[in-house]
């Protein structure tokens, strides 16, 4: 097998509620990208658009973390805060940031979608890992799909119109960061949920190898920038 261009490479990995919890994408993603030979931290914050990674949210209302060679550690509620990402960039010193947002700030329930808000909010935060010098990557949203037998089954008003609008127009406003669409990785309905947009274990251990598999295969300098 050849080897995986993160190997030996240091990533943060940032998501929201998708990786917030021990049946989540979490831990398969970690597992994922330290089977390829990449340190990994990753976060997990619950509710928190990218600006609130240049200007810190606090108590979060849930979250998780995993360090490098450790478990996932769930933090209870009102114990987890956002930081500017200039600074975990500083303390970790990774070699890429990967960013897997876009449920939180696709505002579903909202009509028209905030353009202009996600706009500000998602280049406020590539501004500040360009200017960090860090390479990075943003994975989008992928398809939800309620089971059927949950009363909560879509609390959150994930729709597919929604969805691949938000994928489309974070495509065209996440640059200097390499965009991932994770819409390509499913047909829409295909990974069952909880919730309309949590999904089961399986679910996330599709998208986790479908993300892992992503990252490994991109080209040297998108995952790695000239400065240390």
């Amino acid at each position: 097998m050849a080897s995986s261009v993160l190997a030996g490479l240091t990533l943060l990995v940032i998501g929201e509620s998708h990786m917030s919890f021990p049946d989540s994408l979490m831990n398969p993603l970690y597992d994922n990208l330290t089977q390829q030979g990449a340190q990994v931290h990753a976060i997990g914050a619950c509710g928190a658009n990218p600006a609130d990674w240049v200007t810190p949210k606090l108590k979060l209302d849930c979250g998780a973390t995993r360090d490098p060679g450790e478990k996932i550690k769930v933090m209870s509620r009102g114990t987890l805060d956002t930081q500017p990402i200039k600074d975990v960039i500083a303390k970790d010193k990774p070699d890429l940031v990967v960013l897997i947002m876009g449920d939180t700030m696709a505002s579903y329930k909202t009509t028209p979608f905030p353009k202009v808000w996600a706009y500000q909010s998602v280049t406020a935060l590539t501004k500040q890992i360009a200017d960090s010098g860090k390479k990075c990557v943003w994975v989008g949203p992928a398809w939800g799909k309620a089971n059927g037998s949950n009363t909560n089954e879509n609390q959150y008003g994930k729709n597919q119109v929604r969805t691949q609008l938000v994928a489309s127009t974070l495509a065209n406003m996440v640059a200097p960061c390499t965009y991932i669409d994770s819409t390509k990785f499913s047909k829409p309905g295909e990974w069952i949920t909880s919730d309309g947009q949590h999904f089961t274990i399986a679910g996330y251990k599709s998208w986790a190898a479908a993300i892992g598999k992503s990252l490994g295969e991109l080209p040297a300098d998108a995952v790695k920038g000239a400065n240390p």
